[in-house]
C-alpha cells in the first residue's frame, strides 16, 4: 500500500484541491512579435554604423542567442521546460480526463507517472501530481492484489488491454473494498505505444448490489427446490437443464448428475410420454400450457403416474424455447379415490397400447392423441403436420380411402372394415387403420375415434415369404424343363457322335455335324444355368482360398471388361477357407462382371472385395434370411447406371432380362443366385440408379478339423498310380442292364454300348429291370439307370437289386445333382454317378471305369 494510505492498508479517501492538477503552460503571440521586432531593428541600426563599426556589436548579438538557444535546449533535455501539444492542452479533453469517476494515470516507458487526473490522486492518496505512484508500488506486499498487478503489468509490457477485479481486505476482518484495474497502451503510434494508460475504479457498491442479487437468487432456488411438486425444465434439444430436489427424490435420482447435463427428457419418462411433450403444434409469438397424464420412470424402472403442466412459449420464428413443467404425482390418487384411480389406469392404458389413437373431426383434423400417435406423427414429419391433420400421415394416393371410413363413423355406422394404407416418408411403411365412431354429444368436434397399427415388418415378411415360394416354385419349373431338355439333348448329343465317327473330317457333310454338336452344346450350357438356378445341378466342391481363385481368373476379367472400365481386386487378409466347386464359383464372378460391364457402357470401374465376416458383424449387417455365422464375402461393386427399384426383386427370376432382344438369356444372375444357394450362401443386392450397384455374396466359413485330411503319403501314391496307367482302352466285355424310360436316348446309348463289345439287354422303367434280371439269373455285371422314372425310380431300383445282389455296380445318370436323390438311399450304398447331358465317349469312359476290377 502507498504511504499516504492508513496503518491498517486502507485507501484514503481524502479529497484534493484543485491547485493538485498539473500547472497549463500558456503562450503569447505578442512577446513573440515583440521579440523579433527588436531583432530587426538591431539589425538596421547595424547596418547604419556601418561594416566595421557594427561587426563587434554583431558578434556580441549572435552569442547572446546562441547562449540563449544552448539554455534551453539544457532545459528540454532536463525536463525544466517543454514544447506544449496543442491536442493535450484542450480544455475540454482536461475537464473530461480530471472529472472522471475512474482514476486514470498514464505512465511513460519507464513506469513513471506523466499524468494522473482528480480520482487517481484520490483513490491512491496522492497530494499532487507529483506525489503520484504507479499502481504497482501503490500496491506493493498486499498478497491480494499482487497477483493481478503483475498480469497487468505484463500486459502493459507486451501492449494489451487486460483487467482484473481485486478485492482489498483489512486486517479488522471488515470486508474491505473492490477494485477494477485496467490496462492498455496510449495509441497505437510507436511513440505513444511506449505509454500506458491505467484505470483504477471503486466498484464496492456494484459488487454489493450483485452479491444481493446472487443472494435472492439463491433464496428463490432453494424454495422451488423445496417445494411440494415437482418441476422441471427442457431445451428444444431434449436436454433437463433444471430439475428441483422435489422431482429428483421422487424418481430416485442425483440432483447434481442432473444439473451436469446427464439425463434427457427420454430418461425420465416411461413410454411414448415424452413425443406428447415435444408434439405441441408451433405457433409463433404464443405461449401455451398444456396438460399431460402420463407416467415418470424412476431410477430403477419403476412408473410413477404424474400430471404435468407443461408450459412452452414460441418466439416470432416458431422456434420453442425452454419448457417450464410442473409435475405433480398422482401416486396417491390410486390409493385415497377409486375414481381417480381409474381415471390414472385408463390414462396408462391410452398411453401405453401400441396402437396410435387420436380423435378427428370429419375432415380428419386431429383433436387429440395417445402417445403413440404423437411419436408417429414426428417419425412421419419433421414439421409437425401430422399433428394438425392425420391425412399427412398418409401417402397422397391413399389419403381418400381414409375419409371414406371417417365419413361412416361420422354418421353413426359401426362395424367399419378397416383398411391398409401406405404412409407417408421416403421409405415404405404401411399402418393398418381401424375407425369407429364416437357418441353423440361428441359428434360437434369429434367425428371418429381412429386406431392405426403399422405393419410394415409383417408386409416386409409376407413379401419376403411369397418371394421365396416363387423362386422355389420357378425352380422346381426350370427343373422339371431342365430334366426333360437334357433327355432330348442326350439324344442329340449321342445321335451326333455316331455321326461324327462315321463321317470324316474332308466329308462335305462333317462342318453340318459339327455345327449340330457346337449348338447342343450351347444348349447344354442353357440347361446347366436353369438347374443352377433350381438348386439341382451336380457341383464338385472343394476347399479353395477366394483369394487365389480371384487371382487365376484376373486377367480373364479383364479381358471380358475390356479397356474402358478399370479393374480393382482387394484381397482381404488371413482369408477363411471355403467349400466350393471352384468351376461354378468362377462362373458367378464372370457372370457379375460381365453385368457390370454392360451397366458401363461409357466406362467406370469395377471392385471385387474379399473379406471375412465374423459372427458378431454377420449379426449386425441384418440381412434377412441369413443366419448368424462366420461367412467370407465377396463384393462386386460397379459404377454403372443401378437398377431401378421396381425391379430390384426380379432380377434373380430365370429368363428376365432388361437387355434388348437378342443381347441376353436373362439366366446370367438366376444362375448366380443357384449356385450361390447350392453351396450353402447367401446374395444380396444394393443398388441406387444412377449411382451403381453392389452384389454381395457370403460363403459359410469351412472348418477344416470337421473333415479329415488325407494322408500326404496315400495320396502321393494314389496320383503316382493314376499317372502310371497307360492310355484307356474303351472296349469290353460284359452284360450291362440299361433303366432308361426315353426309348430314343435308351437305344443310343445300347448301341453305342455295343459298339464297344457289351452286351446291353434294355428295360423301360424300374419294374421291367427287376424283370429282365431275374430273367438274366442275375448274371448281371453293371446296371445303368435313369433317376427319374414311373413306376420305380433309380432309389428305389437300387434297393431291390442290392437285397439281390449286394455286390451289384450300378451307375445312375441323371440331368439333376446327385445330392438332389442320394438323400433318399439308404446309407453307405455305393453307386457311380453320370450328369446329364454326357457324350458317348463319357458313357463309355464311366462304364469301362465302374466294371474295373477294384
Amino acid at each position: 500500500m502507498s504511504a499516504e494510505t492508513d496503518h491498517d492498508g486502507q485507501i484514503s479517501l481524502a479529497e484534493t484541491k484543485a491547485s493538485q492538477e498539473p500547472v497549463r503552460r500558456s503562450g503569447s503571440i505578442i512577446l513573440v512579435l515583440l521579440i523579433a521586432a527588436a531583432i530587426v531593428a538591431c539589425a538596421v541600426a547595424f547596418m547604419t554604423l556601418g561594416r566595421a563599426q557594427a561587426q563587434p556589436y554583431i558578434l556580441a548579438l549572435l552569442a547572446l542567442l546562441a547562449m540563449v538557444g544552448l539554455f534551453m535546449l539544457f532545459a528540454f533535455a532536463a525536463g525544466i521546460m517543454r514544447f506544449g501539444d496543442r491536442t493535450a492542452e484542450d480544455p475540454i479533453m482536461r475537464a473530461v480526463t480530471n472529472g472522471a469517476f475512474d482514476g486514470i494515470a498514464v505512465t511513460d516507458a519507464h513506469g513513471h507517472v506523466v499524468y494522473a487526473n482528480a480520482a487517481y490522486l484520490t483513490l491512491t492518496g496522492a497530494a499532487s501530481v507529483q506525489e503520484a505512484r504507479p499502481v504497482e508500488r501503490v500496491f506493493i506486499g498486499n498478497p491480494d492484489v499482487s497477483e493481478a498487478v503483475f498480469r497487468l503489468l505484463k500486459a502493459a509490457r507486451e501492449g494489451k488491454r487486460q483487467q482484473e477485479e481485486v478485492r482489498v481486505t483489512v486486517a479488522d476482518g471488515s470486508h474491505g473494498r473492490w477494485l477494477r484495474m485496467r490496462v492498455r497502451p496510449l495509441g497505437t503510434g510507436k511513440r505513444e505505444a511506449k505509454s500506458t494508460v491505467w484505470s483504477v475504479a471503486d466498484i464496492s457498491r456494484d459488487r454489493q448490489r450483485q452479491e444481493d442479487v446472487f443472494q435472492e437468487l439463491q433464496h428463490a432456488i432453494e424454495y422451488l427446490d423445496h417445494a411440494p411438486c415437482g418441476f422441471f425444465s427442457v431445451n428444444p434439444k431434449g436436454e433437463l437443464v433444471y430439475v428441483n430436489a422435489t422431482l429428483a427424490n421422487l424418481l430416485d435420482h442425483d440432483l447434481a448428475e442432473i444439473g451436469s447435463g446427464g439425463l434427457k427428457l427420454s430418461d425420465i419418462v416411461s413410454g411414448d410420454g415424452a413425443s406428447l411433450l415435444t408434439s405441441i403444434v408451433p405457433i409463433p409469438g404464443e405461449v401455451k400450457t398444456e396438460v399431460f397424464d402420463i407416467d415418470l420412470k424412476q431410477r430403477g424402472g419403476k412408473a410413477v403416474p404424474v400430471r404435468l403442466y407443461h408450459k412452452l412459449a414460441f418466439g416470432a420464428d416458431g422456434v420453442p424455447g425452454a419448457s417450464r413443467t410442473l409435475v405433480i404425482s398422482r401416486a396417491r390418487d390410486e390409493r385415497s379415490d377409486p375414481q381417480r384411480a381409474a381415471e390414472v389406469r385408463f390414462m396408462r392404458f391410452f398411453d401405453h397400447t401400441p396402437m396410435a389413437i387420436a380423435t378427428v373431426d370429419l375432415g380428419g383434423a386431429v383433436v387429440r392423441g395417445n402417445a403413440r400417435f404423437a411419436k408417429l406423427a414426428q417419425t412421419l414429419s419433421d414439421n409437425g403436420n401430422v399433428n394438425k391433420s392425420i391425412l399427412a400421415a398418409l401417402n397422397e394416393r391413399d389419403r381418400a380411402q381414409l375419409l371414406a371410413p371417417i365419413g361412416q363413423a361420422a354418421q353413426g355406422q359401426g362395424d367399419i372394415a378397416p383398411v391398409e394404407l401406405q404412409l407417408a416418408g421416403a421409405k415404405e411403411r404401411w399402418g393398418q387403420f381401424f375407425v369407429t365412431a364416437v357418441q353423440e354429444e361428441e359428434r360437434e368436434t369429434e367425428a371418429a375415434i381412429v386406431y392405426m397399427l403399422e405393419t410394415t415388418e409383417r408386409r416386409a415378411l409376407e413379401n419376403q415369404v411369397n418371394q421365396a415360394q416363387k423362386m422355389d416354385t420357378i425352380g422346381q419349373l426350370a427343373g422339371g424343363i431342365a430334366h426333360d431338355f437334357n433327355n432330348v439333348l442326350s439324344a442329340i448329343m449321342m445321335a451326333n457322335d455316331f455321326l461324327l465317327n462315321a463321317h470324316k473330317p474332308t466329308d462335305p457333310s462333317f462342318q453340318d455335324i459339327m455345327q449340330i454338336k457346337q449348338n447342343a452344346t450351347r444348349a447344354a450350357t442353357l440347361v446347366r444355368q436353369l438347374l443352377a438356378f433350381s438348386r439341382r445341378q451336380t457341383l464338385r466342391p472343394t476347399v479353395l482360398n477366394l483369394g487365389d481363385a480371384l487371382s487365376d481368373i484376373d486377367l480373364l476379367l479383364k479381358r471380358l471388361i475390356g479397356e474402358k472400365v478399370k479393374l480393382e481386386v482387394i484381397h482381404g487378409r488371413d482369408l477363411w477357407p471355403v467349400k466350393v466347386d471352384i468351376s461354378q464359383f468362377e462362373q458367378v464372378i464372370v457372370n457379375l462382371t460381365v453385368n457390370a460391364r454392360d451397366a458401363m457402357p461409357d466406362g467406370g470401374s469395377l471392385t471385387v472385395r474379399t473379406g471375412n465376416i465374423s459372427t458378431e458383424q454377420a449379426e449386425r449387417l441384418a440381412y434377412k434370411g441369413m443366419p448368424a455365422a462366420d461367412y467370407v464375402e465377396i463384393a462386386v461393386t460397379d459404377t454403372g447406371t443401378g437398377i431401378p427399384a421396381e425391379i430390384v426383386e426380379k432380377i434373380f427370376e430365370p429368363f428376365f432380362s432388361t437387355k434388348d432382344v437378342g443381347k441376353g438369356t436373362g439366366l446370367g444372375l438366376s444362375t448366380v443366385y443357384g449356385i450361390v444357394k447350392q453351396t450353402g450362401g447367401f446374395v444380396y443386392v444394393d443398388s441406387k440408379e444412377g449411382q451403381g450397384t453392389t452384389f454381395r455374396i457370403f460363403l459359410p466359413r469351412h472348418h477344416q478339423d470337421k473333415e479329415a485330411a488325407p494322408d500326404p503319403a496315400i495320396a502321393a501314391a494314389i496320383a503316382a498310380k493314376e499317372a502310371a496307367k497307360p492310355k484307356a482302352d474303351l472296349t469290353g466285355q460284359g452284360t450291362i442292364l440299361l433303366v432308361e424310360d426315353e426309348e430314343g436316348l435308351r437305344s443310343l446309348n445300347a448301341r453305342g454300348l455295343r459298339s464297344r463289345g457289351y452286351t446291353v439287354v434294355e428295360a423301360s422303367n424300374g419294374v421291367e429291370a427287376l424283370e429282365m434280371f431275374e430273367e438274366q439269373g442275375g448274371a448281371i455285371d453293371l446296371v445303368v439307370s435313369d433317376v427319374v422314372m414311373p413306376e420305380m425310380d433309380g432309389p428305389t431300383l437300387l434297393k431291390e437289386m442290392r437285397a439281390r445282389n449286394a455286390e451289384l455296380k450300378i451307375i445312375f445318370v441323371s440331368g439333376y445333382a446327385e445330392e438332389a436323390f442320394e438323400k433318399s438311399l439308404p446309407e453307405n450304398q455305393q453307386f457311380a454317378f453320370l450328369p446329364k447331358p454326357f457324350a458317348l465317349s463319357a458313357l463309355i469312359e464311366k462304364v469301362k471305369e465302374t466294371m474295373a476290377p477294384d
